[in-house]
């Protein structure tokens, strides 16, 4: 069977692309009421680059969508349910929607655990920042193609869900 890597580091010259990894990307979090004076906060969070390729290479959009991504032994922290083998079995398979398992990364001084990405929390960052910000951190990790197309697919069935007001009746109670 041939191996197809997941991940490659980039310089800091590349382009940014959908699948490269921010760590430590600062996100608006506005608050939770509206005011005359308002406060926002501001939250580092390790992203992924969600938004394609295509848009940011010819600079066709102002905002970049990332997402959180957590060490899966951090996000069983936060549910007991993924401690579970059943829970990681539920991720890896794709059947937990609004995150997506990612394999470990075994890249010398890009080491990570299994990682999930978080789909249920969506920011968007300005390109020129992000841009600037990924020139000022150096080289950068990479999801790599038939993962990076995965982790797209993964997040469009997640944004593109549907839920009917009423659905068809189980045929198990007929």
């Amino acid at each position: 069977m041939q191996e197809y890597p997941w991940y490659e580091t980039v310089s800091e010259k590349d382009e940014l692309m959908q699948g490269d990894f921010i760590k430590e990307c600062p996100v608006i979090i506005p608050p939770l009421e509206i005011s005359d004076s308002m406060e926002v906060k501001v939250v580092e969070y390790n992203t992924i680059i969600m938004s394609q390729s295509c848009d940011l290479v010819q600079r066709k959009l102002d905002l970049v969508l990332v997402c959180p991504i957590w060490p899966l032994s951090e996000f069983e922290k936060r549910n007991d349910f993924f401690k579970s083998k059943k829970g990681k079995e539920a991720l890896r398979q794709g059947n937990v929607p609004g995150y997506h398992l990612l394999n470990k990364c075994e890249i010398k001084e890009f080491e990570t655990d299994f990682l999930v990405v978080d789909f249920r929390n969506i920011y968007g960052v300005s390109l020129a920042f992000l841009v600037g910000l990924s020139q000022k951190r150096g080289d950068r990790l990479r999801l790599l193609p038939p993962y990076r197309e995965h982790l797209s697919q993964a997040f469009a069935r997640f944004f593109m869900r549907v839920g009917l007001p009423v659905d068809i009746p189980s045929f198990k109670k007929r």
